[in-house]
């Protein structure tokens, strides 16, 4: 029995030793990703950060956690319940089956292979929200049947934006479409005209863009009942005042023939929410340039 007694105190010595030289070991959690950017998309937000976590100790790099929850657009703040939405290796993440409309928060995290956590990356907020590619809306002097472009038409009243109400080419004779599509008949020249009482528009850069993916936020100010020449590769923003809502749709030109114009466009359809594509938040502007946003972790 003696010897028995004196094992068991020698295992229990051993294993005391390994817990106390494991409390002296603490873990040690990678660096905080420095940034976090988004692009807002038609049902998904595509987020993107610094790799730096994995670039300062790649041995100690497991991979990246995804956190998203609800975001208050008029207060500016983040909720409070947070969810995973995943985990990735790389330094980017596409976030789907989001509703069309509805703003969320995001933040991520570095795991180190030890499972300690990072500090949280800057918050950022993005809004998905409807789009199209490749839309061919006719002059109104080449087929006016197929000449004017609405953004959304509520039809059945609900205040929800189904896919069949939005992005619709109609007759450019009517009072309710956003702008019909006109040929100057001096220079053949085509040209984007307001229609609605509440639509108004402007250039949105004076230089072409990429795609459009480059309209990221609509201006406050600036817009005119003018109509604009469509010119291939330039980005133009709408501002859609009905009643008491307003609302913000992009279109970037493709393409201007004789007859037709050619372009994506995309369209917010959370009232008075300048997201049209990039970026989410508005308090804070990070030394990366990308916008951050308040909330609870």
């Amino acid at each position: 029995m003696r010897v028995l007694r004196y094992s068991l105190l020698t295992v229990a010595m051993v294993v005391a030793g390994c817990q106390r030289n494991d409390l002296l070991v603490p873990a040690v959690p990678l660096d905080a990703p420095a940034s976090l950017t988004s692009i807002s998309l038609d049902g998904a937000i595509d987020l993107s950060w610094s790799d730096n976590a994995y670039a300062s100790d790649p041995g100690h790099f497991q991979w990246y956690r995804v956190y998203s929850t609800s975001y208050d657009l008029d207060h500016g703040l983040c909720g409070k319940t947070w969810s995973i939405e995943g985990t990735t290796v790389s330094a980017e993440f596409l976030v789907s089956a989001l509703t069309n409309g509805v703003p969320r928060c995001f933040g991520v995290t570095a795991i180190g292979t030890d499972g300690s956590e990072s500090l949280w990356s800057p918050l950022r907020q993005d809004t998905p929200r409807p789009d199209a590619r490749n839309v061919l809306v006719w002059a109104y002097q080449a087929d006016s049947t197929q000449s004017g472009f609405r953004f959304w038409d509520d039809l059945n009243g609900d205040g929800v934006a189904q896919p069949s109400e939005l992005g619709l080419v109609q007759n450019g004779a009517r009072s309710d479409i956003d702008f019909w599509v006109y040929r100057d008949p001096t220079d053949g020249t085509l040209w984007l005209v307001p229609e609605f009482t509440g639509t108004s528009m402007q250039l949105y850069s004076s230089a072409p863009i990429g795609d459009l993916t480059d309209i990221d936020f609509a201006p406050a100010s600036g817009y005119s009942r003018s109509m604009f020449q469509a010119v291939p590769e330039y980005g133009y923003v709408f501002q859609i005042v009905e009643g008491q809502t307003l609302r913000y749709g992009g279109l970037r030109v493709t393409h201007v023939g004789r007859d037709y114009v050619i372009f994506d466009w995309s369209f917010q359809t959370d009232q008075g929410n300048p997201e049209l594509l990039l970026r989410g938040g508005l308090p804070t502007t990070s030394e990366s340039g990308g916008l951050v946003v308040r909330g609870a972790q």
